[in-house]
């Protein structure tokens, strides 16, 4: 099932006292993430909304304005918190998938069928991302790049073609 709320970012801290947060963002870019018309808090099962007021980048994080939040004792209860995107306000180019929707997913040799484990994360370190798999004798390193990753059928699974040793 896939997830109505994405995360995608996180309260650092406070800015000032006017109710700025400072916050990094998961998303594709600053622009995407600067774009949301909300974020929203879980709470529970539950995720609250709180419309952007403004977002803009400053020296490396976004500074954000919520509705609601005016004072720096608000914003204060705002810090090490995850923010959340709904779905439907990002968006997702052809062929590209969100990492919530790959984790999870069995990654399957494009050639023989065989199962080699489940995607566990997805990091990146600056060049490409790099899939991690959880196999039966511990955790394999993909790069994410058309010469290992075949295909991805997000209903099916993750297909590669693995070269000698990397499971």
């Amino acid at each position: 099932m896939m997830e109505k709320y994405l995360e995608c970012g996180f309260v650092q801290n406070t800015h000032g006292v006017k109710g700025l947060l400072r916050a990094v963002h998961y998303c594709d870019s600053e622009k995407v993430f600067c774009s949301l018309p909300a974020v929203y808090l879980k709470k529970g099962e539950e995720y609250l909304p709180r419309r952007v007021r403004s977002a803009a980048v400053h020296g490396g994080v976004i500074l954000l304005s919520l509705e609601g939040v005016d004072t720096l004792e608000t914003a204060v209860s705002y810090k090490n918190k995850t923010l959340y995107a709904a779905r439907e306000d990002l968006p997702e180019p052809e062929g590209a998938y969100f990492i919530a929707d790959l984790i999870g997913l069995p990654v399957i040799d494009a050639q023989t069928g065989r199962v080699y484990g489940t995607l566990s994360d997805v990091v990146n370190h600056g060049a490409s991302d790099v899939y991690e798999v959880k196999t039966e004798t511990g955790v394999a390193l993909i790069p994410a790049v058309p010469e290992y990753v075949a295909r991805i059928e997000p209903d099916r699974g993750i297909f590669v073609t693995p070269i000698e040793g990397m499971f």
